[in-house]
């Protein structure tokens, strides 16, 4: 399956399970607190050096997004986009394990 199949299906879901849609009664403050709780579950799986639970909140991650962009009227695809923009011509320097762009 393509990313974008993928995509079409996760939005697919979160009709079919209520977030959005026009019967959806999913909010944007509640998918961020979705969010806070998956990274936190990326966090504790990195931490733990467990591979199979850092895929799995990596993806539930993009599904919250996924969904969080078409509660806000936005496409993920938009915005994925958008963030490249800004980053594909930034520079800096790698910084104990993190890029720290110029300026900061």
């Amino acid at each position: 399956m393509t990313t974008d199949e993928q995509i079409f299906h996760i939005r697919r879901w979160g009709e079919d399970v209520g977030i959005t849609g026009e019967n959806g009664k999913g909010t944007a403050p509640r998918q961020y607190h979705k969010l806070l709780e998956e990274v936190g579950e990326l966090g504790e799986a990195l931490m733990l050096g467990d591979a199979i639970e850092t895929i799995d909140a990596i993806g539930d991650c993009a599904v919250v997004l996924i969904l969080l962009a078409q509660l806000k009227g936005l496409r993920f695809e938009e915005c994925l986009q958008s963030a490249y923009d800004v980053i594909k011509g930034r520079s800096g320097t790698m910084v104990d394990g993190a890029f720290v762009k110029e300026g900061d």
